[in-house]
């Protein structure tokens, strides 16, 4: 089968192009490569399946060094016209949508840039997928629709209507246009509503990078909240494991619409996280705190009970081990490497 992973240069759709390319699919990533982090990052990741990155041009396809059965592409999901040809050219038969602009903080700032990514990137790949008979759509929702939800940990049946940043609206509107065309069309669509993944090749926007390079370097780190919050980190092989689970498991619902958390299920106190950077590289943070952030909530705390009973999903990797990981890689991709940190 035939798997359009979106965001390929990204955290997440980097780890899912190998993933597929493991098990035989035939895969094809598409990035816009933008600049809201580090391109060279981005690039990094390209590289490592095989995509070189020198020799990336928009609208032109090319093919892994590593991997003859993964081809790359640089595209805008909102380019209607290009993504249209796409999609009937190749005739796909699964997609992977994990391209987005992310960030809750730069959404407060940006709020264009997520509704043009977020909402009309996203309507485009639902029109495609309705005219293109594809057979399942996964697509990266967050654990930030909860947004003011009380209810702990967070069920996939609680109220989500009260976002308190743009980016999540936006996720929240995925979810509900998922559903129309789900509904409409009969589109298999499977939402995934991640919950703060990190580890090697992670996102350098998030906590877990910021602050491993805060206190590998020596500089402050901006603790919100005076550390009362609690996260559920969830470790990217976790992650990829149980997205992989799905990916030819479409619903067979009258209406195929799902919606699954997908998270570590044991929320970890921002202080003890710290701690937990500080043993691995045995230096001691140096901590500036500050008020709650707009846009934040206090706690995240996925109940995957309903992704384990579909599909034997469970999360098998702590945050010490997580963390070891993530700091041997940075060792290596930062200091050994000589790459610029920014």
């Amino acid at each position: 089968m035939k798997v359009l992973v979106t965001g390929a240069a990204g955290f997440i759709g980097s780890y899912m192009v190998k993933a597929l390319l493991k098990e035989a699919y035939e895969v094809v990533g598409l990035d816009s490569i933008n600049s809201y982090y580090d391109k060279h990052l981005k690039y990094a990741r390209l590289e490592e399946s095989g995509i070189n990155h020198g020799e990336i041009k928009k609208n032109q396809f090319m093919t892994s060094q590593l991997y003859p059965k993964y081809r790359f592409i640089r595209l805008d999901l909102t380019d209607k016209t290009d993504i249209k040809e796409l999609f009937q050219n190749e005739k796909f038969d699964i997609v992977i949508n994990l391209a987005a602009q992310a960030g809750v903080r730069y959404s407060l700032e940006n709020p264009y840039a997520y509704v043009k990514s977020n909402i009309l990137g996203f309507l485009n790949i639902l029109e495609n997928c309705r005219y293109n008979g594809i057979k399942h759509l996964l697509y990266a929702s967050s654990s930030s629709v909860y947004g003011m939800n009380s209810h702990i940990p967070y069920m996939e049946t609680d109220f989500t209507d009260t976002p308190i940043s743009i980016y999540a609206a936006t996720k929240k509107t995925d979810e509900l246009m998922a559903y129309s065309y789900s509904k409409l069309y009969g589109v298999p669509t499977t939402g995934l509503r991640f919950f703060t993944v990190y580890g090697p090749w992670g996102r350098p926007d998030m906590a877990p990078f910021l602050f491993l390079k805060s206190i590998l370097e020596g500089t402050p780190i901006k603790v919100f909240n005076h550390g009362e919050l609690s996260r559920d980190f969830t470790y990217i092989d976790d992650i990829v494991k149980g997205v992989m689970q799905m990916v030819a498991r479409p619903s067979i619902e009258e209406i195929p619409y799902r919606i699954y958390n997908i998270g570590n299920s044991t929320p970890v106190n921002l202080m003890d996280f710290i701690s937990v950077i500080e043993k691995v590289t045995g230096k001691t943070a140096i901590k500036e705190m500050k008020e709650m952030q707009p846009g934040d909530v206090y706690c995240t705390y996925a109940d995957t009970t309903h992704l384990k009973q579909d599909f034997g999903y469970t999360p098998s990797v702590p945050i010490q081990v997580g963390i070891q990981e993530f700091y041997e890689w940075y060792m290596r991709y930062y200091y050994k490497t000589n790459v610029s940190i920014i």
